[in-house]
């Protein structure tokens, strides 16, 4: 940007026009920020895994002593809920990243990158890789614990969980981000977040297996987007698995539309299609936003 004075004492001020190389030094910047936040933020790095961490050992191991007789078929249900207990954290890491923006807004930094020579679409994609590798490096901490869980370090099982995980949390940073874009106050954003993400955690099979559910229970399941994030991550750790055939029918029986198995493949092509549809809303929300 530069100044100049007139004949007449008004000074100008030219502003660079927006273009393609401006935007992606935006989207780096923005991504450079997220990820300074998390590394600086320690507090938030533990209390984000603590959940996580008591849902796998704890509610884990109690409820492996209710079905070790039963459909868990031998196979210790906490190495069940393990690509559940992932994506919960992925998920949770990856709102918390979104809801950063209403802070932003709190303390007028919003404002400051919304005024930039840059487009606002830069901004919602720096933001959601900043949030996809935040959550990301989140959930590599819960990989180092499959050990404890009888799931195996192969190197093919960890960059597919992490490709799955960073794919699952692009798209939820960019579901948070657009919710996030319109929000006053983090009171009405840790609301909506909880009253949107509890259920779909629930609903997605992380918990249950998702063989023999009650028709209303099986459909809520097959209509909920973290399903098709939650099943190709349980079906990567099975197939790492020397279980029977009658665990893997009982505990990753798959989804299923209308009795026809759904390909694990196009369950990412739908987080994938998903979390663009996503991104395009966010960049909508973020036009609106002043």
């Amino acid at each position: 940007m530069t100044t100049g004075v007139t004949a007449t004492g008004v000074v100008r001020v030219h502003v660079p026009g927006r273009s393609i190389r401006h935007d992606i030094r935006a989207i780096k910047i923005v991504l450079h920020r997220e990820l300074l936040r998390f590394v600086n933020d320690r507090t938030r790095m533990a209390s984000t895994l603590v959940q996580p961490v008591l849902w796998l050992f704890v509610m884990g191991t109690g409820l492996s002593t209710l079905v070790s007789q039963g459909p868990s078929q031998g196979v210790d249900f906490r190495t069940f809920m393990y690509p559940g207990v992932i994506a919960m954290t992925v998920i949770t890491t990856a709102m918390f990243s979104a809801g950063s923006i209403v802070w932003d807004r709190e303390f007028g930094f919003l404002r400051e990158m919304l005024v930039a020579p840059v487009s606002r679409a830069s901004i919602v994609i720096g933001k959601c890789l900043g949030g996809g590798i935040v959550a990301t490096v989140q959930g590599v901490i819960i990989l180092a614990l499959a050990g404890l869980v009888d799931v195996p370090y192969s190197p093919g099982l960890i960059l597919l969980l992490l490709g799955e995980m960073f794919l699952a949390s692009i798209t939820i940073t960019a579901f948070g981000v657009s919710l996030a874009a319109r929000m006053k106050n983090m009171q009405s954003f840790f609301g909506i977040m909880q009253m949107a993400i509890m259920p779909m955690i629930f609903l997605s099979g992380a918990m249950f297996p998702l063989a023999n559910l009650p028709g209303w229970l099986a459909f809520l399941t097959k209509i909920n987007p973290l399903t098709y994030a939650v099943d190709p991550m349980r079906h990567a750790v099975f197939s790492h698995l020397n279980v029977s055939p009658q665990a893997v029918e009982a505990l990753n029986p798959g989804v299923h539309w209308f009795g026809w198995h759904v390909p694990v493949a196009m369950e990412l092509a739908l987080v994938a299609l998903m979390g663009v549809a996503l991104v395009g809303v966010a960049i909508f929300q973020f036009r609106r936003t002043d």
